[in-house]
């Protein structure tokens, strides 16, 4: 097609301009699953962290944690849970994986294969890890 007229030939530059402005827009836009699992945990942790999930469980924070593509969530035990000898670790680890496979809104997590870790930390003794479980995708789909 040719451009016979200054007019179309500006129309044409204009449109070309825009068009390459748009793409430029939408490639900038554009997250990876790996900076969309980041962004979704860190904004969570600084909407909602410190969160008290009943009685005796605090959710401190959660994180993805890129090398290994864990959605990592750190929880804390107070009361009568703050201690090793109350853990039922097998009947810890079985509720979790059920609400994990049951969970709806990191099913997009899920589907990618990401590993999904859960820390409970004693709420007297900060660095005590409780209790810990881990389930890569083979064990929650």
């Amino acid at each position: 097609m040719k451009l016979h007229t200054p007019t179309q030939r500006r129309h044409a530059a204009s449109f070309f301009a825009i068009a390459l402005l748009g793409a430029t827009v939408f490639a900038s836009c554009q997250e990876t699953l790996e900076q969309r699992a980041e962004r979704t945990m860190r904004e969570y942790t600084q909407k909602n962290c410190p969160q008290q999930m009943g009685e005796t469980i605090v959710m401190d924070s959660c994180r993805f944690e890129t090398a290994t593509h864990t959605m990592h969530y750190f929880y804390r035990f107070m009361g009568a849970m703050d201690n090793d000898s109350t853990l039922d670790a097998d009947y810890m680890r079985q509720l979790l994986k059920d609400a994990l496979r049951n969970e709806t809104s990191t099913r997009t997590f899920k589907e990618a294969g990401y590993t999904f870790t859960y820390t409970y930390r004693s709420a007297s003794q900060p660095d005590k890890v409780l209790f810990e479980a881990t389930f890569p995708k083979e064990e929650y789909q």
